[in-house]
């Protein structure tokens, strides 16, 4: 079944509107909520007045910094497995605004209707303060990284450029760029009669929302359970948990029922995205095209609080044969909120940049941009001095230009034309870690043949349910419709967040671990005989069935 062509096993279920979203359950005595946002960069609260939005009908709660409960007395407690250096934003827990979009109040009511209704009715005077919020303004201001966040340089680059025989420098500006997926962020918070909470989030690791929400709010981990079956796309933005669930849960432990919060379009726009960029990237060539120096720096925009790096110009120092190697990253601390990864962090964004100057460098040489890349192929990895576990990367240059016609390509800019249209050809190199993560998995094969495989995994449209459907049936040889997997539950067995493309490779092995210990222990319960190992999947079943 690996490699095989079969149908999405979650795809009926999300054509047909069976698949149950965050905001989408229907639960007794639900009540909504709704965020009031701050309207300035930085500033604090002088006056917040909820008097109307309290006096309409069906308002329960405003929820602010006078009235919200002290929770953790250390921003400490609050951190959680995604969050990069620095003290976390804490939600409702001082009259501080620290960037536009803040929430400030949380308006919950008996419908949606009436929340946003009292929300407009909320009365916020503020004190501002000078802000900066433009990375082009402050990149003077901006501080190197430190620590596992600093890249790895090697040789001379500097004085390597200045020699080389030809030389091209290239500045670029990327601006902000936001996740906005099709699902709205959303949880729905339901207590139990024992005083637990079942939490339905929109998250790609529902383990690392459930060890947030236990810590902040001082549960037993058996006590909260995070749900989280279906995403609609994500792309990053919910590496984190987000300041909805912390609201739910917040209004749902102090009215004792159950709340849902939803975030608006625009609110979608008030926490983690890719931030802007400013980058440089020197090249420095002998006459035949042979790379003799590389210098890629960035400066990058972080929050106040937080230090986000955004690992745009690592790639450089990989991607091709080059003995010195320069490479720098500097924060530009602004009053924003704190960015996060998104698709593919800084491979997207670096690779652009230095893909861009290897064809400006081809240009001023004379020598095809392909051609260019492969004089300076990397055979081994120059910042740990390795030799690459697997690379292809020739062999896909080379099928590559073969498919496409690539050497029919005019060098000349804007020469090519189809008709009366101008069309260019171009290549560009990405790329990308091979990770793998810490995982686990749970196999459980019934008497009638049919397998449940389950992983604290997610899927958030990148097929996760069908590759471990695969994996599974492949290992222990039975059709695809014979198998189901679970994920999105954090009482399932541990898997990581669902990001950085070791979703497969980390929890796809621990599923194939649990299947083949599963067929390991039915067959010695099967019989003890030496050619129990090569049963087929039809006698395998049938083995089980006997000895169950």
């Amino acid at each position: 079944m690996i490699g095989t062509q079969i149908s999405r096993v979650d795809g009926a279920a999300k054509v047909t509107g069976g698949a149950t979203y965050a905001a989408d359950h229907s639960i007794p005595g639900l009540a909504h909520g709704y965020v009031v946002s701050s309207h300035i960069a930085r500033g604090k609260i002088l006056r917040l007045d909820a008097t109307e939005a309290l006096a309409l009908p069906g308002v329960l709660r405003v929820f602010t910094h006078d009235n919200a409960p002290k929770l953790a007395p250390s921003p400490r407690g609050e951190i959680e497995d995604m969050a990069p250096e620095g003290v976390p934003f804490r939600c409702l827990r001082s009259a501080r605004v620290l960037y536009s979009g803040q929430p400030l109040a949380l308006v919950v009511a008996e419908s949606l209707e009436q929340a946003r209704q009292a929300a407009s009715l909320v009365h916020i005077e503020y004190e501002g303060q000078a802000h900066a919020t433009d990375l082009r303004g402050n990149l003077k201001r901006a501080r190197k990284t430190k620590g596992e966040g600093a890249p790895s340089s090697h040789g001379h680059a500097e004085r390597a450029w200045r020699r080389a025989a030809v030389q091209v420098e290239t500045e670029f500006w990327m601006p902000v760029e936001h996740h906005n997926p099709m699902e709205l962020f959303a949880t729905t918070v339901v207590p139990d009669e024992d005083g637990g909470l079942t939490v339905y989030d929109k998250t790609q690791g529902v383990q690392n929302v459930q060890r947030y929400l236990c810590r902040v709010f001082k549960y037993p981990q058996d006590a909260l359970r995070v749900l989280s079956p279906f995403v609609g796309g994500a792309f990053g933005s919910g590496l984190r948990p987000q300041y909805h669930v912390f609201l739910a849960v917040l209004a749902a432990r102090e009215l004792r029922r159950p709340v849902r919060v939803s975030l608006t379009s625009p609110q979608m726009f008030t926490f983690g995205y890719r931030p802007a960029l400013w980058q440089r990237v020197a090249l420095g060539a002998s006459a035949d095209g042979r790379l003799e120096a590389v210098i890629h720096e960035a400066v990058g925009e972080t929050s106040r609080f937080e230090d986000y790096t955004e690992p745009a110009v690592d790639s450089s120092g990989l991607l091709y044969r080059c003995e010195n190697v320069k490479l720098g990253y500097k924060l530009a601390k602004l009053d924003l909120y704190t960015p996060m990864d998104m698709r593919a962090p800084g491979a997207a964004s670096g690779g652009y940049a230095l893909e861009c100057a290897m064809d400006e460098l081809a240009f001023r040489l004379g020598i095809d941009p392909l051609e260019l890349r492969i004089r300076n192929y990397a055979e081994r990895d120059q910042v740990e001095g390795k030799p690459f576990g697997s690379k292809e990367l020739r062999a896909c240059y080379e099928q590559g230009a073969q498919r496409f016609g690539w050497w029919r390509r005019d060098p000349q800019p804007g020469s090519m034309r189809e008709g009366p249209t101008q069309i260019g050809w171009g290549t560009a190199t990405g790329i990308w870690e091979a990770m793998q993560e810490p995982a686990s998995a749970k196999a459980v094969l019934r008497a009638d043949g049919r397998l449940t495989v389950s992983a604290a995994t997610a899927d958030i449209g990148t097929g996760t349910y069908t590759a471990m459907t695969q994996i599974a049936a492949d290992t222990l040889g039975l059709p695809p419709e014979n198998v189901t997997f679970v994920l999105g539950d954090s009482s399932l067995p541990d898997a990581p967040v669902e990001g950085g493309s070791f979703t497969v490779s980390s929890v796809g092995s621990a599923v194939k671990a649990a299947c083949e210990n599963l067929r390991r222990k039915l067959l010695r319960r099967a019989q003890g005989s030496r050619d129990a190992g090569r049963l087929s999947g039809d006698r395998l079943i049938e083995t089980m069935r006997r000895v169950t």
